[in-house]
């Protein structure tokens, strides 16, 4: 699918949202761990980087598509965001012009939005940080940008490589963003809740000193292959 959509200034009110005990439950688990549970997709493209660290969100899409160097559709999506929602940005042709700053983040932040991840550029950095209004972008830029292109809300979007749908779950930390389709949320949860609880196992015993080598019986397969211990 391309991003860029056949249909242009459309704004779609209503959308069905992930259910939010299972929005709740991802939230607990990091993007790797999300990324994992979920047989290793939806993870968007590794230069979506957070604004600044140590920044973690979880909620439901509310998307758009934006065009080069404009940035007018965000001020049109933020009338579209619920509490608890990410907006998701994508772009019709490579940019990373400054889309967002702190005038725009006040409004989203108002509404509820949790944060934003945009396949474009960021500005005003220190303010959003002093904020805590999180932006997963492609670049910081402080280039302005116009308004005067229709774009369009709330339809599917490719956003960083990875095709997603309004109301859909997004996972944004240090690791990056995953995307976790609405219809397998809870199941995404469950399966993370027992990644971690193995891990947690695995954890315990390479603190206490146990290889790799030896917990994931390494040793024979790789004597197999022909490794050799020269002393």
């Amino acid at each position: 699918m391309s991003n860029t959509v056949h249909q242009m200034g459309i704004v779609k009110r209503h959308i069905v949202r992930a259910d939010a005990a299972a929005v709740e439950k991802l939230s607990q688990f990091g993007v790797a761990t999300v990324h994992e549970a979920q047989g290793r997709v939806g993870l968007m493209k590794p230069y979506m980087r957070p604004i600044y660290p140590d920044a973690h969100a979880c909620g439901t899409a509310v998307t758009v598509l934006l065009h080069p160097g404009d940035n007018w559709m965000l001020h049109v999506v933020a009338e579209q965001i619920q509490p608890g929602d990410i907006v998701v940005a994508a772009c019709s042709a490579d940019n990373t012009d400054g889309f967002f700053g702190d005038l725009l983040a006040t409004s989203f932040k108002a509404r509820g939005a949790r944060a934003l991840i945009i396949e474009g550029g960021c500005r005003d950095v220190k303010e959003l940080k002093q904020m805590g209004f999180p932006v997963w972008s492609r670049a910081i830029s402080a280039k302005g940008t116009i308004k005067a292109t229709l774009g369009s809300v709330n339809i599917p979007v490719v956003c960083a490589g990875v095709t997603l749908n309004p109301g859909d779950v997004i996972v944004a930390d240090d690791d990056g963003v995953v995307a976790v389709p609405a219809e397998f949320a809870q199941s995404v949860a469950d399966a993370a809740q027992a990644r971690e609880s193995n891990e947690g196992e695995k954890r315990a015993k390479l603190a206490s000193g146990v290889l790799g080598l030896d917990m994931y019986n390494f040793r024979e397969p790789l004597a197999k292959l022909g490794l050799k211990y020269i002393d």
